[in-house]
């Protein structure tokens, strides 16, 4: 059975990480949703402004319409994802998409996002998205894992409740 999975959680999470070890143990594509941002948004993440909502619209469509573009043999890609309203605008371009919530601590986080060279997002940021992250919520389709943890633990934990799912 083909799944749709966007790997949710702040910057730093390891979402990518995570979203690629998943999609190879699944034999299935793997998406970045920070390479659909336009440049506009990656200036101003790059410059230590968070983004708003009205900049993240056309952004959540595009990767919602790559979801889509999959829903027939699954796919995986690492989203942000941060407020219900944006999963909502996800599942509304594909209803199948299940998420995968990479959860921890903010000191964990920072040490992460600071040891990353070369990415746009700066450590100034990471208070800014946990305080807009809005966990998963009763009713919506996914599971919360703590990101502190190998990544091949993180994996087969998803896909045991995966399969406890089906």
């Amino acid at each position: 059975m083909s799944q749709l999975i966007a790997v949710m959680g702040v910057s730093g999470s390891g979402k990518t990480t995570v979203g690629a070890a998943l999609a190879r143990r699944l034999r299935v594509p793997f998406a970045d949703a920070d390479d659909f941002h336009p440049q506009a948004n990656i200036d101003k993440m790059a410059a230590g402004v968070p983004l708003g909502d009205a900049d993240r619209t056309p952004w959540l469509a595009a990767v919602g319409a790559w979801l889509a573009t999959h829903a027939a043999t699954g796919a995986v890609i690492s989203c942000s994802a941060l407020k219900r309203d944006y999963r909502d605008t996800l599942r509304a371009a594909a209803p199948a998409t299940r998420f995968l919530h990479l959860t921890g601590d903010q000191d964990v986080v920072r040490r992460r996002v600071a040891g990353r060279p070369g990415h746009f997002m700066p450590v100034s940021l990471v208070a800014t998205q946990f305080a807009a992250l809005e966990p998963l919520e009763p009713g919506e389709n996914g599971i919360a894992l703590d990101l502190d943890q190998p990544v091949d633990r993180i994996v087969e934990a998803y896909l045991c409740t995966t399969v406890e799912a089906l």
